[in-house]
């Protein structure tokens, strides 16, 4: 904390910009976990990992951009006075998929809907899903499994329709 002001200022001049207070967030979650030795000089440590952030940060914009221009480059790009938003008719689709899904979730129970939401969309790790839970590690998987097969079951269904 005593170098929040510095490490900003840091991450601000690395071009981190509105995301630099994100990222001193991100520094901070992983400076708590605590590193796996000893830190010689731990101010040193900070700019290293502030730094490493930021280009994991950019990295990551990059791929988003470069996968963004592919995909218009291989759909043919955007017509120009046609709109890309779904027809009323996709969105209805679209809906009723979801609602779809979301019951065939709550149908394999409260758990396994829980391990799936918390994997796939909230992005945690199996290993912290387990810890939450006080499950094995092996169990998270295999609710992911029961998951995977029920969405495979829809996707099928879907298809066929």
């Amino acid at each position: 904390m005593q170098n929040r002001a510095t490490l900003l200022r840091f991450l601000r001049a690395r071009g981190a910009g509105d995301a630099a207070e994100d990222v001193l967030q991100e520094l901070w979650l992983k400076a708590s976990v605590g590193a796996a030795g000893p830190i010689a000089d731990p101010l040193a440590y900070l700019y290293r990992v502030a730094n490493n952030l930021m280009l994991d940060r950019r990295r990551g914009a990059l791929r988003r951009e470069r996968r963004d221009q592919d995909w218009t480059e291989a759909t043919g790009g955007p017509e120009i006075g046609v709109s890309d938003s779904p027809s009323g008719e996709r969105v209805l689709i679209a809906r009723e998929q979801l609602m779809a899904v979301e019951a065939a979730l709550k149908a394999l129970g409260e758990r396994t809907d829980h391990v799936f939401r918390r994997y796939r969309v909230e992005g945690a790790s199996q290993r912290e899903i387990a810890d939450e839970l006080g499950i094995s590690l092996s169990a998270v998987q295999k609710h992911l499994q029961k998951a995977y097969r029920a969405l495979v079951k829809l996707r099928r269904r879907f298809d066929a329709d």
